[in-house]
């Protein structure tokens, strides 16, 4: 087949490029260029161009750099940045490939080869005339959470050729077979900043608005935040108060406070019921509609871990998750990622809301 390969510059996108002509495939190489030299978001773009040419040069395949800066922005960016002004938890890097990876690509330039690869730790899984995306080998590699919005269609036309490998054996391939960068650091930076500071980047867009920090419990105020927007539920880290750990439970966007709460083990951390609005499933709704508490498993953030729950429909596009154990951080504006109850297969994702969030 005639693959068109997304790059980074990362060992996992390079053992992806071996694996594709091991088994025989036309592979052409691609980097998606988000950003430009004085613009924010350009996640050291020069770098990882050159780390894909050498890639290339390596086993001799065509490759293009494409630039889908302005969608990014129109599409990621100010996502992003409309949803922490709401005072909620944005995901860019489930918008990212929803959008741009698997959206203005493929439409430009993807829908020309049978299939789009990635280094993405995920695979598919057909099912009669059916395909559903299923998890990696790799729990903790996996990264279904970040597909989950993808549509049908894109999902078809996309396969992954690490999902079967674990990350161990994806570095043993890339010294092995002496890729260039078989030692380089795996990426650490949200998806459309790189190496750009967070708080930075929403300082320089929403400024700073200063405003209480609220002990919940006794209504004492503890200190001052500089803007709701730096701050998400169940954050702990950045909230410059002593005799912690201090937990976000809570944030009053209309007054600019932000509530926390003290101890590691502190009850109003969590919870067990999370609602979810706009549903979306890749492969479709795999129960009848209506049904009532179906067994699956589900992530609310990024994380190995896949937590036992039941779920039942309310309406067209609005779920409620009732967990096994408690959930810390339930975070409105992220996404809730529905899993079979084997957590083999994942379904797709609804976004969390704020009814979520009950304070005494």
């Amino acid at each position: 087949m005639r693959i068109a390969t997304l790059i980074s510059g990362g060992v996992d996108s390079a053992v992806a490029v071996h694996q594709l002509l091991e088994q025989g495939h036309d592979v052409h190489l691609f980097y998606i260029r988000i950003g430009l030299d004085t613009d924010e978001g350009d996640c050291s773009a020069e770098e990882d161009i050159e780390m894909c040419s050498l890639i290339s040069r390596r086993f001799n395949l065509p490759f293009d750099v494409v630039s889908l800066h302005q969608e990014y922005w129109d599409n990621v960016m100010e996502y992003a940045l409309h949803t922490v002004r709401e005072g909620l938890t944005p995901n860019p890097d489930i918008m990212c490939n929803k959008m741009i990876k698997f959206g203005y690509f493929e439409q430009r330039w993807g829908h020309e080869f049978d299939k789009t690869a990635t280094g993405h730790y995920a695979s598919t899984t057909q099912k009669g005339n059916t395909v559903y995306l299923s998890t990696a080998v790799d729990p903790v590699k996996d990264q279904t959470d970040f597909l989950a919005r993808i549509s049908y269609d894109q999902l078809c036309h996309l396969t992954f050729p690490l999902g079967r490998l674990p990350k161990s054996e994806v570095r043993r391939i890339a010294a092995d077979t002496r890729m260039p960068n078989a030692f380089r650091k795996d990426s650490q930076g949200i998806c459309f900043l790189g190496k750009i500071n967070y708080n930075d980047f929403i300082r320089r867009h929403l400024g700073e608005k200063p405003g209480p920090i609220i002990e919940i419990e006794t209504g004492r105020k503890l200190g001052e935040h500089r803007g709701y927007w730096f701050h998400t539920i169940g954050q702990r880290k950045g909230l410059g108060l002593s005799g912690g750990p201090w937990y976000v439970v809570k944030k009053n966007i209309h007054d600019n406070v932000v509530y926390v709460s003290n101890g590691y083990d502190c009850e109003k951390q969590y919870g067990k019921t999370i609602h979810l609005d706009e549903m979306h499933f890749i492969s479709g709704n795999p129960w009848a509609e209506g049904a009532k508490s179906v067994e699956i498993t589900f992530k609310n953030r990024h994380t190995p871990a896949f937590t036992p729950a039941r779920i039942s429909q309310v309406s067209e596009k609005e779920f409620i998750i009732e967990s096994s154990e408690k959930i810390q951080g339930i975070a409105p504006g992220q996404f809730g990622v529905i899993y079979d109850s084997k957590s083999e297969i994942c379904y797709g994702s609804g976004i969390i809301t704020g009814r979520n969030v009950v304070i005494n």
